[in-house]
């Protein structure tokens, strides 16, 4: 199914056929943008409406091109915005599909939006959204049914998980190939242990149903992170227990004893990255 670049692509003008950009990333709202030449597609919808669509316009694009959203769980940081952007593009006469797995959709705050545009799926399933190629799989963590997401267009792979507990050996295998990936490197474990949340918190974030740590995403960049990675963005960073400069250092010293050099970026909260051409 996954398919190298043709070198016929690389030509003195680039054709630019995939974009992928971040739009925001952390507890206070996540979403992410993936676009070909034929579909756009937004992966969660943790944003208000207002900047969901501001960021978009920041990159060239449009709220009412929307194809589609997929979301990846429940809970508020992944889709605070969703009602208001699907009674928005309904407003509009656009109907705007949102694929959730089974059990997810029916503990999202519909507000009073009576019948919902769901595309409801089995966690683990594929399917095809115009010209992209969708694959779910499930993750570790403490949602009803939360999935992680790889995505095939025109030749380029593109993997997504965040909001996960550890690195099960299946989404290891799910991440196999990827060209650009989206991971998370949620705490530090000592800034953790002696922050500010309650000790229940601290215990939910270090469970196996809670957050990956920068430890845990190092040890997954050295022993495991394919080694055909073009773009690596590390995401979901903990605002009170982490910090972008111990991301960094971190996952640079375990892609140097991996011996690859992926771009690396760290996505943050407060504005999109820049966006991914391929």
């Amino acid at each position: 199914m996954f398919l190298r670049p043709s070198p016929a692509k690389t030509e003195r003008r680039r054709i630019v056929i995939v974009r992928f950009c971040v739009l925001a990333s952390g507890s206070a709202g996540n979403a992410a943008f993936l676009a070909t030449s034929k579909t756009r597609i937004l992966i969660d919808a943790g944003l208000s409406v207002k900047d969901l669509m501001r960021r978009l316009a920041d990159i060239g694009e449009k709220l009412e091109d929307i194809d589609a959203v997929l979301v990846t769980h429940e809970h508020t940081d992944h889709v605070s915005g969703l009602a208001r952007m699907v009674r928005w593009r309904a407003k509009r006469k656009k109907t705007l599909p949102v694929f959730t797995s089974r059990l997810t959709s029916p503990l999202i705050d519909w507000e009073d939006i009576e019948a919902p545009p769901v595309e409801k799926f089995q966690a683990g399933s594929g399917w095809v959204i115009g010209n992209i190629v969708v694959q779910s799989f499930t993750i570790p963590h403490d949602a009803v049914d939360p999935v992680g997401f790889c995505f095939y267009a025109e030749g380029v792979k593109i993997g997504v998980a965040t909001d996960l507990g550890y690195v099960t050996d299946s989404i290891k295998v799910h991440l196999r190939r990827v060209q650009i990936l989206l991971m998370e490197s949620n705490h530090d474990l000592e800034m953790l242990k002696v922050g500010p949340y309650p000790w229940s918190v601290k215990q939910r974030v270090m469970g196996r149903n809670g957050h990956l740590s920068n430890s845990h995403t190092c040890d997954y960049l050295e022993q495991d992170l394919d080694n055909g990675v073009r773009t690596l963005i590390l995401g979901h960073l903990s605002e009170h227990n982490n910090h972008p400069e111990i991301v960094r250092l971190g996952a640079e010293q375990s892609l140097l004893r991996r011996g690859i050099q992926p771009r690396l970026v760290i996505a943050e909260q407060k504005k999109q990255t820049e966006v991914f051409a391929y």
